[in-house]
């Protein structure tokens, strides 16, 4: 029965993970696209904390579950697919970091231009595009967590 909890709450945090970023990512897209600097700056300061609140939240909730499981089930972190998870999901978390404080610096600087009714400056653009490559390799690695999760694939990594 244990086992059973454990991973209904290890696949809501997943699903929390993955459904935040991909909306914060369609959402600051979609207001970076308007250039209104307004606008940006609302949904810039929503998405900061929407991943405060739930990214920041799973991402710690995500290792302890997954931990739990893994003692619950008897496994062993060294198992390739699961060694694989936790480098990948340490990839993310080596992109999300600079992310979140991309996405602070972001809001910030369309808060000034709207304060002050001028253009979004040129580190905005800067920041923005930084932020959004960064957002490929997180969201590939995701992805590959869930799949590794899901098919528990036979990996021999040591």
């Amino acid at each position: 029965m244990l086992e059973q909890w454990l991973l209904l709450a290890h696949v809501i945090g997943a699903t929390v993970l993955f459904g935040t970023g991909a909306g914060i990512a369609f959402f600051m897209v979609m207001a970076h696209r308007t250039r209104d600097s307004v606008l940006i700056a609302h949904v810039a300061g929503t998405v900061v904390i929407a991943d405060t609140i739930f990214t920041a939240t799973a991402a710690i909730f995500q290792p302890v579950t997954g931990y739990l499981l893994v003692r619950s089930i008897g496994w062993e972190l060294t198992e390739g697919w699961i060694a694989l998870s936790l480098l990948l999901y340490l990839l993310t978390g080596l992109f999300w970091l600079p992310v979140a404080w991309i996405q602070i610096r972001l809001r910030d600087f369309a808060r000034a231009a709207a304060a002050s009714g001028g253009a979004l400056p040129p580190a905005y653009f800067s920041l923005y595009r930084i932020w959004f490559a960064c957002g490929f390799p997180a969201f590939s690695a995701v992805i590959g967590i869930l799949w590794l999760m899901l098919a528990k694939p036979s990996i021999t990594l040591f």
